[in-house]
């Protein structure tokens, strides 16, 4: 993460997060994180962490509209990602999602102040985009996949690791 005050957020403990995969129209809605990853900033579909007592659904539903706007539906459970290196360790579930309602706009992480946001940037990328970009602007799961859109037909446990800045 970018400065002290975020590490001590999503450092040193074990995060259990929802992220959803969004497509319409050849694209899908990634967000642009600043601080994460080999490059400097990192493109990851919409979630977060999922918080004591909240089930994994009701999450994402949160997580979408704190970040995008949407309020979505849940749809079918497709993969576990988990991420693990020196100072942070995730495990994500991956769920395709539908928009239902709500217009697009870039939000807020709730878990952080103001002066310490990590979300830029809001963006459909279309498969084209993603399929041309550096692995290391991209989720680790767009690796796993010989084409952007077949992202939702990933199903098992993959594990991955080294995308922190140093």
């Amino acid at each position: 993460m970018a400065d002290s005050g975020t590490k001590s957020i999503f450092e040193g403990r074990v995060r259990a997060r929802v992220c959803g995969i969004l497509q319409e129209e050849g694209a899908i809605l990634m967000l642009r994180h600043k601080g994460i990853g080999p490059n400097g900033y990192l493109w990851s579909p919409p979630g977060g962490g999922i918080e004591f007592g909240e089930s994994a659904e009701g999450a994402l539903k949160k997580e979408f509209l704190e970040e995008t706007g949407l309020r979505v539906s849940i749809g079918q459970f497709l993969f576990v990602n988990e991420y693990q290196d020196d100072r942070h360790h995730a495990i994500e579930l991956f769920f395709e999602v539908t928009r239902i309602a709500g217009e697009i706009q870039l939000g807020q992480d709730p878990e952080l102040p103001k002066n310490e946001q990590i979300l830029e940037e809001l963006k459909w990328l279309s498969f084209a985009e993603i399929k041309t970009m550096d692995s290391g602007f991209l989720h680790n799961a767009f690796r796993l996949t010989q084409e952007p859109n077949q992202i939702t037909e990933l199903r098992g446990f993959f594990k991955f690791g080294n995308i922190s800045i140093k």
